[in-house]
């Protein structure tokens, strides 16, 4: 196997940035979408709390199991890139980073959903817009980071830095409502 001209090697890391770049505004336009709808959609009541006591109950709980699914996948995502552990990892480890994931993202839809739609983008205090703009950025980024997935021509470290970022932003949520929650906030926002 050849390898190729630095030249060519420059013309393709640069396509593969270019690319990079485009996820990352399709990402930012669903963010932005996501929290102009927030805002100008109006507060409505939420239909179902899914078999929960209430509302609050559901999202604290639901937000609680979506991050510790992403515990679960930013420890597979360290195995499968060799940062922990020893050996290579099992085909089991990627498995369940994709299982983790998928369920991540289907358990947050009814706590995003329910803060959109009864609540909206909040800026009436420094707790609520934070947690406002990490609701929007985190589906966003997660947009970014699949696209990211899907393409072999995207720099490699894109992917380990948006699922990185995906994460924090996870921890922000998380520390924003459910452990504000649990330390007496209240279900008021």
């Amino acid at each position: 196997m050849t390898s190729l001209p630095s030249d060519e090697r420059a013309a393709r890391a640069q396509a593969g940035s270019g690319l990079l770049v485009v996820f990352i505004l399709v990402g930012a336009a669903v963010s932005l979408a996501l929290g102009v709808f927030g805002r100008f959609h109006g507060v409505s009541s939420v239909p179902t709390t899914l078999g929960f006591p209430d509302v609050i109950s559901m999202k604290v709980s639901l937000a609680t199991a979506t991050a510790v699914l992403g515990v679960v996948q930013v420890v597979t995502a360290l195995r499968m890139y060799g940062r922990i552990g020893r050996g290579s990892p099992s085909a089991a480890t990627a498995v369940t980073h994709r299982v983790s994931g998928v369920l991540a993202v289907l358990v947050s839809l009814p706590v995003a959903f329910s803060c959109l739609w009864a609540l909206g983008f909040g800026t009436y205090g420094v707790r609520v817009l934070a947690h406002s703009l990490a609701g929007c950025a985190f589906y966003g980024v997660f947009v970014a980071k699949m696209l990211t997935l899907s393409s072999r021509r995207v720099p490699a470290w894109a992917l380990p830095l948006l699922g990185g970022l995906l994460f924090t932003i996870l921890v922000v949520l998380w520390l924003t409502s459910a452990l504000w929650f649990f330390a007496g906030g209240g279900p008021g926002y």
